[in-house]
C-alpha cells in the first residue's frame, strides 16, 4: 500500500479527492523510478538545467511572426518561468495545491504558465484550444480551479464559462493588467515549492473518444517517470535532439514529447501554434527537427504530400518519428518508411498512466507488433477473469508499473483498475517474447456471426485502397449476424461517391485480409468525428448507427 509524504500544499483539496488506496493500481517505485521524497518536477526539467551549465542551450523554438524563427535559451525561459511564479503567488495570491486551468496554444507562453504552474506548487489543469464554454464550465467546477491563465485570442469562451466565478488572467493583451506586464515587475529568481514527490501537479482529463471525459491527477514524480521511462529508455532523447510535432500540452502525449522530454534530456523542442501536414513538414526542413511526435492520420497526410512532391519536402534531419493515439495502420506505416526511410515508433499510452508503456525502436521493432512493455512497466493480457491467457489469444490489455490510474472523484476508477492493473481498454494478444499486438479497442471489437474482427484491422485495409483518404470501422446491429462491419469513408481527391465504388472498396478488403471481415456496408462521408487532438470518435459514429 502506498503512504503519503507531508504535502507542500497549503490547499489540501486536491488530495482529499484521490480514490481510496486500495483503489489504485500496484505501482513499481524503483530502479530510475526511485524518487526522494521531496521532488518538484519543474526543478529537475529547467533549475537543474541551469545548475548543470545549460543555460545558454536553445530550449524553446517558436514562429517569429515573420515568417522565420526565434530562440529561447533555457536561461531565458527559467527567467520568465521565475517572473510569472511570483505573479501567480505575489499577485493573484495562489497557494500551493490550488487549480488553474491553462488555456492557450502550443507555445512559449504555454511552456512558461506551466512551468510556472508546477515550480508555484499549484495544480495545472490543462485544457484543449477547441473546447466550447460548456466543455470549459465542466472542467472548472470539476476540478474547483481558483484562476485560469489564458491566451487572449481564446479568452471569450473561457470567460463565458468562468461567468466571474474565478479570476481569468490573460496574456497577448498589450494591457497594463496583462501577465507580460505583471511578470515585467518581478525579474528576480524564484524559489521552488517544497511539494512532495507525490503531491498532485496535474489534472489531465481525457480526450473524449468514448464519451464523458475523467480527470487523471498524475504527481510530480509521475511527470518525471514520463521522462526517465519512455523518453529515456526507449526514445533515447539526448542534448543533441529537437522535438517537433502537433499534439497539445493538454494532451499528455504533447505535453511529454514536446515539452517535458527535451528539457529532462537538456534538447530544444519546436512548438507551433497550429499545423498542418505541409506546414509541418516545412518546419522540420527549417529547424532541422530530429524528433516528431503526432497521429497515424498525420503521418499518412504527410507521406502522401512527400510523394506527390520530394523536392519540396526535407525530412533527412529526422532520426525517429512517434505514432501514439490510435491504432497505426501498417499502411501508413509502409508509407512512411518508402518516403523518408525511417522505421516508425509506434506506441501505446494512456492519459491515465501519463504516457506511452509499451513501444518499440530501432532493431525491437517487430512486423505487426506495437512494441513490448517500456523498462519498469509490466504487461499482461488477460481473460475476464484477470488471468493470464495464452501466447496469441485475444484478451483485455492490462499494465502496471510507476505511474497509474487515480480519477479525480470518478467511480470508473474500480472498473480502470482492477486486482493492481490498469485494465486500459485495449484487445491485444502477446508473443512468447513479450511483443503486444493490438487488435481493437475492447469496446471496437466487433462480434459478427461468432467471428471477432477488430475495427483497426479492416481499416487498415480499406486504407490500402487507393481512392480512400480516410477510414473508420464501427459493428452496426444486424439481426442475422448480431452485428456487421460497416466502413464509413472519406474519399481521395479526384473520387466520387458511388455503389461501384463501394463495392470495389469490398471486393478489396477481401482479397487484402480474410473474406469474413469485409465491410457489409460502405459508407461515404466529407469528414470523420474526431477530438481536438485528432483521435477517431468511433462512438459517435456508433450512436449515429
Amino acid at each position: 500500500m502506498p503512504t503519503f509524504h507531508p504535502s507542500g500544499h497549503r490547499d489540501p483539496w486536491a488530495r482529499a479527492q484521490l480514490p481510496p488506496v486500495a483503489e489504485w493500481p500496484v505501482l513499481r517505485l524503483d530502479g530510475p523510478y526511485a524518487y526522494p521524497e521531496r521532488l518538484n518536477c519543474a526543478t529537475r526539467l529547467l533549475d537543474d538545467a541551469l545548475h548543470e551549465g545549460h543555460g545558454d542551450r536553445v530550449a524553446l523554438v517558436v514562429p517569429d511572426g515573420a515568417g522565420g524563427w526565434r530562440e529561447l535559451t533555457y536561461a531565458a525561459l527559467a527567467a520568465e518561468v521565475d517572473a510569472l511564479a511570483h505573479v501567480l503567488t505575489a499577485e493573484l495570491g495562489l497557494v500551493p495545491g490550488n487549480r488553474v486551468l491553462l488555456r492557450g496554444f502550443n507555445g512559449q507562453w504555454m511552456s512558461v504558465a506551466w512551468l510556472a504552474v508546477m515550480k508555484a506548487g499549484l495544480v495545472a489543469v490543462t485544457t484543449m484550444p477547441l473546447l466550447r464554454s460548456t466543455e470549459l464550465r465542466v472542467l472548472l467546477e470539476r476540478a474547483q480551479c481558483a484562476a485560469a491563465l489564458c491566451d487572449s485570442r481564446l479568452a471569450a469562451e473561457l470567460q463565458e464559462a468562468a461567468a466571474a466565478q474565478i479570476p481569468v488572467h490573460l496574456w497577448g493583451t498589450d494591457g497594463t493588467e496583462g501577465l507580460e506586464a505583471r511578470m515585467a515587475r518581478h525579474r528576480r529568481p524564484f524559489s521552488a515549492c517544497d511539494t512532495a514527490s507525490d503531491d498532485i501537479c496535474l489534472i489531465a482529463f481525457t480526450s473524449g473518444t468514448t464519451g464523458v471525459p475523467k480527470g487523471c491527477m498524475h504527481f510530480h514524480r509521475d511527470v518525471m517517470a514520463m521522462c526517465d521511462g519512455f523518453s529515456a529508455q526507449v526514445l533515447r532523447l539526448t542534448a543533441a535532439d529537437r522535438c517537433i510535432g502537433t499534439p497539445p500540452f493538454a494532451f499528455t502525449f504533447g505535453l511529454g514529447g514536446l515539452l517535458c522530454f527535451p528539457l529532462a534530456a537538456r534538447g530544444s523542442t519546436v512548438l507551433l501554434e497550429k499545423a498542418t501536414p505541409e506546414l509541418l513538414l516545412e518546419a522540420i526542413a527549417a529547424t532541422r527537427a530530429t524528433v516528431s511526435f503526432t497521429a497515424p492520420t498525420f503521418y499518412r497526410l504527410m507521406g502522401l504530400a512527400i510523394r506527390k512532391e520530394p523536392p519540396q519536402f526535407l525530412t533527412a534531419s529526422l532520426r525517429t518519428t512517434v505514432s501514439a493515439g490510435e491504432a497505426l495502420p501498417d499502411a501508413t506505416r509502409t508509407l512512411w518508411r518508402e518516403v523518408t526511410g525511417i522505421e516508425m515508433l509506434d506506441g501505446i499510452g494512456a492519459t491515465e498512466l501519463i504516457h506511452i508503456f509499451i513501444a518499440a525502436a530501432g532493431a525491437d521493432v517487430r512486423p505487426g507488433a506495437i512494441g513490448r512493455a517500456v523498462p519498469g512497466y509490466e504487461v499482461a493480457v488477460l481473460d475476464e477473469a484477470l488471468q493470464p491467457v495464452p501466447a496469441g489469444t485475444v484478451g483485455r490489455l492490462a499494465v502496471r508499473g510507476p505511474t497509474g490510474c487515480r480519477y479525480l472523484a470518478d467511480p470508473r476508477q474500480r472498473s480502470y483498475v482492477q486486482d493492481g492493473w490498469n485494465l486500459t481498454g485495449d484487445a491485444a494478444t502477446m508473443d512468447a517474447d513479450g511483443y503486444v499486438f493490438f487488435k481493437a479497442r475492447t469496446d471496437d471489437l466487433i462480434i459478427s456471426a461468432g467471428y471477432n474482427i477488430g475495427a483497426p484491422e479492416v481499416e487498415a485495409a480499406v486504407m490500402q485502397h487507393p481512392a480512400v483518404a480516410e477510414c473508420a470501422v464501427v459493428g452496426v446491429p444486424d439481426e442475422e449476424r448480431g452485428q456487421v462491419v460497416k466502413a464509413v469513408v472519406v474519399l481521395a481527391a479526384g473520387h466520387a461517391p458511388s455503389d461501384a465504388l463501394a463495392t470495389e472498396i469490398q471486393d478489396f478488403v477481401k482479397r487484402t485480409i480474410a473474406p469474413y471481415k469485409y465491410p457489409r456496408v460502405v459508407a461515404f462521408t466529407a469528414a470523420l468525428p474526431k477530438t481536438d487532438t485528432g483521435k477517431l470518435q468511433r462512438f459517435r459514429l456508433k450512436e449515429s448507427a
